[in-house]
């Protein structure tokens, strides 16, 4: 049985990241995708674990060859998603999570249309301010340009297949892990796994 691509996008600070940790630590059968970006690393974060931390020139030559499944730039850095690294998962049977936004989420549908698209919503436009001074990981002028570009965002929320409002995170992350496990039940998916039974019965 072949992986499944997952797409869950979010504002800043609604939580995507912890639920998408919860989630990969709950499901063995699932696999976050490590993008690369041109962003510098944050206290606390490991090349090859976060992120694939690059230079600009690294990156635009990736671009170039045409390694990128997706890419986009987001507050003045870039971000994009390795081609390889998603096919060989998926050839693996892995289901495969990629945080992205919703520019990358356009384009990986447009070559994956079976791809699950998740959006993450905050509670509210206070909560997400809260949420963003709490985790003290941003300068205030940063915090502010995140949240005014929050509701662009926000636009883009019906783009998505589920929705998920993080305002409990342990209720957030069971929808999280019920979307993946429902996408398995999918016959698509199962019939692999009883051709034989259904030919055998047929005989």
């Amino acid at each position: 049985m072949s992986g499944q691509i997952f797409i869950i996008s979010a504002p800043s600070g609604a939580g995507k990241s912890s639920l998408v940790s919860a989630l990969v630590a709950a499901d063995s059968g699932v696999k976050l995708s490590i993008s690369h970006t041109t962003r510098p690393p944050r206290p606390g974060e490991a090349h090859g674990r976060e992120y694939h931390f690059v230079t600009h020139e690294v990156f635009l030559r990736m671009r170039e060859r045409g390694e990128f499944l997706e890419s986009a730039e987001v507050y003045g850095n870039h971000y994009g998603t390795s081609a390889k690294d998603i096919q060989e998962s998926l050839a693996r049977g892995m289901d495969v999570v990629l945080e992205i936004d919703w520019q990358g989420a356009r384009q990986v549908r447009a070559l994956f249309t079976q791809a699950i698209s998740i959006f993450i919503l905050p509670p509210s436009l206070q909560a997400l301010r809260e949420r963003l001074l709490a985790r003290g990981k941003d300068s205030p002028e940063v915090i502010q340009k995140r949240l005014a570009l929050a509701q662009d965002d926000l636009d883009h929320e019906s783009e998505f297949e589920y929705a998920i409002i993080n305002d409990h995170f342990t209720e957030a992350a069971k929808d999280l892990t019920a979307i993946v496990r429902a996408s398995r039940c999918r016959r698509s998916r199962q019939y692999p796994r009883y051709v034989d039974l259904i030919r055998n019965q047929s005989r």
